[in-house]
């Protein structure tokens, strides 16, 4: 399972839409023709399906600034996602018959006082977080 995104989000991500690296663009389903937008489904750790939207700028724009939007509202509020929770989108490619699943990890940030104190790692990464 490859990672495609893992990130800190931020009050936009919260409150708005969740942006995403332009870089990881390919990684998720293909815009096709002169689209600039992709529904995809996205199974979290619980084996839920989420459906998610993601939109870009239009293809004649040289940045296309990647965003989820539809369904990323939904998933905050059910997740009760904060500023400084981490995300990360997988890519799992079924080897049988070449079909991709994409898959979603939350992690949610430990405060004390206010401050962020750690989170745990996603599976197979190695924290950095002061414990």
């Amino acid at each position: 399972m490859a990672t495609i995104v893992s990130k800190r989000l931020r009050k936009t991500d919260i409150e708005k839409r969740m942006t995403i690296p332009s870089k990881s663009l390919n990684c998720f389903p293909a815009l096709s023709g002169n689209e600039h937008m992709v529904d995809f489904d996205v199974r979290d750790e619980c084996g839920r399906v989420w459906k998610f939207r993601i939109y870009t700028r239009k293809s004649n724009n040289k940045y296309r600034k990647p965003v989820l939007t539809k369904g990323w509202r939904e998933f905050v509020c059910r997740k009760e996602l904060s500023i400084d929770d981490k995300v990360a989108f997988y890519m799992d490619k079924q080897q049988a018959n070449g079909s991709v699943e994409y898959r979603v990890t939350v992690q949610k940030a430990v405060k004390v006082f206010g401050a962020v104190f750690a989170h745990k790692p996603f599976p197979g990464e190695v924290s950095n977080d002061i414990v």
